[in-house]
């Protein structure tokens, strides 16, 4: 597969509302397979549509847990509770860590690459990371929600 060129910001494909995807074809399959090479590539744990320059809502998510690749397309959360302030990044935004608060735990409604609706549970580091795309869809960017930047050095004691 192809990997894809990431936008930075302040590319304005960034901040737009996405269109819904309605065309479940090759195209998809091909586009959420190069997004995902894409974001492996690029050691993300969450790649959007927008961020390759794709206006449509279109996402993979995969943290590195039992999980595996989630694929979002049209995706929408219809149940959000608990909070957790963790440290985020974007592949759009290299070298920027802001901390960020969340519902802990969502409930996603999405389809499939096959048009088919999907529901889901998601916590912790899986809801931030699903959350964060999901804002990406409809122009929202973190550097919105960040209640405190954090420097390099900072970051080293994040990883500790």
């Amino acid at each position: 597969m192809a990997i894809l060129p990431i936008v930075m910001h302040p590319d304005a494909i960034l901040e737009k509302e996405c269109e819904k995807v309605t065309d479940f074809d090759k195209k998809l399959k091909k586009l959420l397979a190069n997004m995902y090479d894409t974001m492996i590539e690029a050691d993300g744990v969450g790649l959007a549509a927008p961020q390759v320059g794709i206006d449509l809502q279109v996402a993979v998510v995969d943290v590195g847990d039992d999980s595996g690749t989630i694929e979002l397309i049209n995706p929408e959360i219809v149940q959000a509770k608990g909070s957790q302030t963790d440290l985020e990044g974007c592949l759009s935004f290299p070298g920027l860590y802001g901390e960020v608060t969340r519902p802990y735990s969502i409930k996603v409604r999405t389809q499939d690459r096959k048009g088919r609706t999907v529901e889901f549970q998601a916590e912790d580091f899986l809801a931030r990371a699903i959350q964060h795309e999901i804002d990406h869809l409809h122009g929202i960017l973190f550097t919105t929600k960040v209640e405190k930047y954090i420097t390099e050095e900072e970051l080293e004691g994040y990883e500790a």
